[in-house]
Parts: structure tokens; sequence; C-alpha cells
């Protein structure tokens, strides 16, 4: 049995991948949601966020036999959490990561590498901005930019009970939560920049499945700034290897599991 954590679409399309190559698995989700989806397609799920406590406890109960982490690339305790409960549970670790974009050069592209820089350079340029970048870390730009006469910030983040409570707990109007489920297509960003008079907007580099070109490639051409948080990055040192193939990371999974079973 595989434990595998799935935080993107891509992560459910390597689970399903799996299974097709006959590895048995179970899925861990944060969402009911996530955990619908898989299991239409005969995925066991279990819901909730696990500490590395919690999540060595399940390891060693559960009779698994290895560790695939397909968590949101910008997920670092997941990832450190997932990493130690493996090696603590003496498990074979995997990490799948889809392939990270590389941008050209741009006058109004401007990459930062942490959510807080992202707040300080939204708050020099003002205007209307939208945030992309989910609700997680909303606080930080919350506290940067809530309260600057000049400053118009919108949100874009998924219609959660969670979030929108979030968002009128840190004293984000009504008007300015577009709380709506994606991909969205270009189209559908040029829509809404037009809609909230977009001067500014803030994403993350989640990946080449992460629908980041369509929002930012339209924001850069009608003319808006773009600040793009970049990927963080993470060492793995020798407690797992880093794949962006599936075919790849099934062919090391279906390897590491046939040693352990000869050894066993």
């Amino acid at each position: 049995m595989i434990f595998m954590l799935c935080g993107t679409s891509d992560a459910r399309e390597l689970a399903l991948n799996l299974s097709r190559q006959g590895l048995e698995l179970q899925a861990s989700v944060v969402t009911p949601s996530a955990a619908e989806r898989l299991e239409d397609a005969a995925i066991r799920t279990r819901v909730g966020r696990l500490d590395k406590a919690a999540m060595i406890s399940l390891l060693q109960g559960g009779g698994y036999r290895a560790v695939v982490d397909g968590s949101h690339p910008f997920a670092l305790e997941a990832h450190a959490n997932a990493r130690g409960a493996a090696a603590e549970a003496g498990l074979p670790y995997f990490r799948y990561e889809r392939q990270s974009l590389i941008y050209d050069s741009h006058p109004r592209l401007i990459l930062v590498h942490s959510y807080e820089e992202a707040a300080h350079k939204a708050k020099e340029l003002k205007g209307s901005i939208m945030l992309t970048t989910g609700g997680k870390t909303l606080g930080v730009f919350a506290e940067e930019l809530l309260g600057d006469p000049d400053i118009r910030l919108t949100v874009r983040l998924l219609p959660c009970l969670e979030n929108l409570e979030k968002c009128l707990r840190l004293g984000i109007e009504q008007r300015n939560i577009i709380a709506l489920q994606g991909p969205f297509s270009r189209e559908m960003n040029e829509a809404l920049y037009r809609q909230y008079g977009t001067q500014v907007m803030i994403t993350k580099e989640s990946g080449a499945e992460g629908s980041v070109d369509e929002k930012l490639y339209a924001a850069l051409d009608m003319g808006l700034y773009v600040i793009l948080i970049m990927r963080p990055g993470v060492c793995f040192g020798d407690s797992g290897k880093v794949f962006d193939s599936f075919d790849e990371i099934t062919a090391a999974v279906k390897t590491a599991l046939l040693m352990t079973r000869e050894e066993g």
C-alpha cells in the first residue's frame, strides 16, 4: 500500500496513473471536495491535515510500504512532515513536483521570493491590486495593504467557508472577494481584471499545471504589473528524489516496492 499526499490537480492524475499500474494506494487530501473527486475514480482517501507525529502513527500502523508526496510546491510544512515521517517509519519517500516555468524578462514582471516581499512591492505600486495566492497567507497582504487609501485589495480564492470567514475577519469587504473555483481561461482572467480595474496582479509560480500562464500573460498583455512569487527551493538531501514525470516516478515506486517485497 502506498500513502500519497495529493495537493494539486496533477497529483490526482498521478494517483490515477499509479492505480492503473496496479499499485494500491490511499490518498491524503485536505478538503472533502478533493476526496470526492478521487473517490469517484475508485481511489481510497482520507481527509484532513496531518502533523508529523500523526503521520508517523498512521504510516506505522497502516501497512504502508512507500510514501509519495504530491503536495503543492509551496506546501513546505507538508513536505517536511512527509519526508520526516517516511524516514521515521523506514519507508522510501518519493516527491512529485510539476515542472517549474521559466519566464522571459518583462518590464512589468516583478519576481520576488516571499509573500512578505510581494506585499511590500504591491504597497509601493499601489492602485487596484488583485491577489490570487490563496487564503493561507492572506494575513500577510491584509496587514500590509488594507487601510491604504491609494490601494484597493481584491482577493481571488477558493469558495470555501474557511476562506470567506478569514477574509471577513481580516476586514476585506465582500465586494472585494472573488470566490471562484478554477482553472480560469485567459478570457475569464481578462474579464475579471477589467471588472475590478486591476492594475497589479499577485500570483505564485506553481508550475506548468497551475494555470499561472493564463493569468500572468493576460495581465502583462493588458498592461498590468505582475508580482510573481518564485517557488521556494527545497533541499531533499538523501531522503528522496524529486520527479517531474509520471512515468519516471511510477517506475521508481514500482522498483522500490519490488525491492521491499524481496527483502521481506
